[in-house]
Formats: structure tokens, C-alpha cells, sequence
């Protein structure tokens, strides 16, 4: 299709974005780091992370400077958090590596840890204006559905079919607002349910509608079994502290703050505590499970209140991966959403608690 790219650049002008927060300029930091929090996650999403992120670490200088942990808290919630340590480690490498300069073409860009084929070509039109495809979820449902490509688009078949198509259909002039165009297409119009066909500019050619099936097209994964996984997690509360542990930087929620997981053989939580702590505790009152879905499994968790006995004791647990944290500070800790799930719900029952005890007859 010939007219593709005019028709596409054209509707962009008049219908596209053009005041997202990362627009506007060619900083590559800014747009790096906007591209790496937009993958797997919604634009609504991403604003308020993406601005509070600038406001602490303004440039790719302070990001490598920054300790990881500050990285994390501000990711805190995000999900996918080997974006944010992959985009830390990539930071520093540019100091390093780079003189401090960031990268100016795809190629380079490619090599810094966590940033892919389509996230470096998409940096390197926005930043310098190089000319190359991209090939995001967004670009990947467009071709399908306009072009009536068949099968999963994750085959690597499908993938290299795609990857084809996308380079045939590049302009040579305004690399960035093609790109622009493609994302914008596909998360306004375009939609994975329910597309705008009405406001599409291919609605004539897409062979997706005429032949009815912009649900069957782009092809679903295929279906398999998603292992599910159950665990217990230690709530241990002391004067208005809880205590947190540092995951390991590999495996689910790596490198946050997260509550101390109880081995599946330990049969009563609080000797286990006192095992690994050395802090006596009873258990408190039961609280309500809550399911997490991960990307390759489900994970049911139990979280188990316990409270230590004596201000006293909470000196003694000496282990580096264990952290004691305040309630009133959880909010810029570095906590998995499912961990902060359970501590909003734990601190609700600790003000009531501290509440009671002023309020009861001495």
C-alpha cells in the first residue's frame, strides 16, 4: 500500500497526540525513559510515574548516581520491575561506557540492557530523527488487522513477516511523527476490543473489518495452563513499624521491599519468626487472602498478622535483608503493589488499635 504512510502521517497531524509529557522535545533521556515505562503499560498509567520519576531524577547523570532502591520506590507499583533495574544498570553503563552521552543511533541504543529492537528504533527517530520500523503490540495489531496477517503475532515467523512489512512501509520523511502515528493509531483507534473502525483513515482497506474479524485478528496466544502458586506472608507489626525484607534482585518483585515470605513446611508463623528474627510474637487477628497475577503464574497469597511482644525485642533481629519500616513512611517505600495492598489494609487495623488504647480507661 503505497498511500500508507501519507494517509497515516496525515491523519497523525489532525488526529494524533501532541500533548503527552514526553512530546515536544528531543531530550533522549526523557524519551528513553518514557519509551521503557510504556512498555506493557497503559499512557494513563505511565503520566503520573513518568513525572514524579523527572521531578527526583532529572537527567540520566542523577539516575546512575541514584541508589537502586531509590530507583525501585519510584517504580514502586509500576510493575515489570526489570524495567526499572535494567534501566538503572543502562544508566550507568552510558556514564561509563559512553562518556555520559546517550547513544545516537539504534544499534547502540539496542545494546544498553533492557531496550529492544522496537524501543531503540523508536528512541532513535524521536531523539536524532533516524529512520527505522518499529514493531510495539500497538504496530503489531494495526498490520494484522489492515493487512490480514494470520497467526500469533510472538511466533518468531509471524514476527519476521511483520518485521518486513513494517520496513517496507517506512517514509523517508519525519521518522518520529511516522512512529508517533503508528502507536497513536493503535491505542486510540485501532483498539485490542471494541476499535473505532468509523475514525480509522484505512477504514476502506482494512481486510480485517471488510471480512468481519477484528476480534479474531491479530491471533490470540495460544492457550495453555497459567500454574498456580500459593504463599505465606509474614505481617510482623511493632510500634507502628512493620518489618519488610529485600528481595533478591532475580525472581518475582527483585530488588523491592516485600514482607518475609514463611516456608511452606513451617507450621506455626510465629516460632518461624522467632526462628529467623529472634523476636518473640503472637499472631493477630486472620487476615483476607488476595490472588496476584503475574506474567507466567498466579499466585495466591495468605498474609499472616503477627505482632512482636516488647519495643525491646525489635533491636535484635539482625539479618541485612530484613528491614523495619514505618507506616507513616510506607508510601515512598519501594513495595510491590500487592505488598502495599496488604500493609493499607494492616495500617487501617494498627489506627484503630492505637486509637483504642487512647481512648480506653486506664
Amino acid at each position: 500500500m503505497s498511500e500508507f504512510a501519507p494517509r497515516l502521517l496525515a491523519w497523525q497531524r489532525k488526529h494524533g497526540r501532541h500533548d503527552l509529557p514526553w512530546q515536544g522535545g528531543h531530550d533522549p533521556y526523557r524519551i528513553w525513559l518514557s519509551e521503557i515505562m510504556l512498555q506493557q503499560t497503559r499512557v494513563d498509567t505511565v503520566i503520573p510515574y513518568y513525572q514524579r520519576f523527572l521531578a527526583r531524577l532529572p537527567d540520566l547523570a542523577s539516575l546512575a548516581a541514584a541508589p537502586v532502591e531509590d530507583v525501585m520506590a519510584l517504580w514502586s507499583g509500576l510493575g515489570y520491575y526489570a524495567r526499572a533495574r535494567n534501566l538503572h544498570r543502562a544508566a550507568q553503563v552510558v556514564m561509563t561506557e559512553h562518556g555520559g552521552v546517550f547513544p545516537r543511533t539504534a544499534a547502540a541504543i539496542a545494546t544498553l540492557p533492557g531496550v529492544g529492537r522496537s524501543t531503540a528504533a523508536a528512541i532513535a527517530a524521536f531523539a536524532y530523527g533516524e529512520r527505522g520500523a518499529i514493531l510495539d503490540g500497538n504496530v503489531k495489531r494495526v498490520l494484522c488487522r489492515l493487512f490480514g496477517i494470520e497467526g500469533f503475532p510472538g511466533d518468531k515467523a509471524v514476527e519476521s513477516r511483520l518485521w518486513v512489512l513494517a520496513e517496507s512501509l517506512l517514509p523517508e520523511p519525519e521518522p518520529g511523527r511516522y512512529i508517533q502515528a503508528q502507536m497513536d493509531l493503535g491505542a486510540t483507534v485501532c483498539t485490542r476490543t471494541r476499535p473505532a473502525c468509523t475514525r480509522c483513515p484505512f477504514h476502506d482497506d482494512c481486510i480485517a473489518r471488510r471480512s468481519g474479524r477484528t476480534a479474531e485478528l491479530p491471533a490470540a496466544r495460544p492457550k495453555k495452563a497459567v500454574p498456580r502458586r500459593s504463599a505465606r506472608f509474614a505481617v510482623l507489626v511493632c510500634g507502628g513499624e512493620v518489618l519488610l525484607e529485600r528481595r533478591p534482585p532475580a525472581g518475582i518483585w527483585g530488588g523491592l521491599l516485600a514482607l518475609p515470605e514463611i516456608p511452606a513446611d513451617a507450621a506455626d508463623p510465629a516460632t518461624w519468626v522467632r526462628g529467623r528474627t529472634g523476636l518473640a510474637c503472637v499472631e493477630g487477628d486472620p487476615l483476607a487472602p488476595l490472588t496476584h497475577t503475574f506474567t507466567h503464574f498466579t499466585l495466591d497469597i495468605q498474609p499472616v498478622l503477627l505482632r512482636a511482644t516488647s519495643l525491646a525485642a525489635v533491636a535484635a533481629a539482625d539479618d541485612d535483608a530484613l528491614h523495619w519500616q514505618a507506616f507513616a513512611t510506607l508510601e515512598q517505600a519501594a513495595l510491590p503493589a500487592a505488598v502495599r495492598k496488604i500493609l493499607d489494609a494492616v495500617a487501617g487495623i494498627e489506627l484503630c488499635c492505637a486509637s483504642s488504647a487512647v481512648s480506653s480507661p486506664r
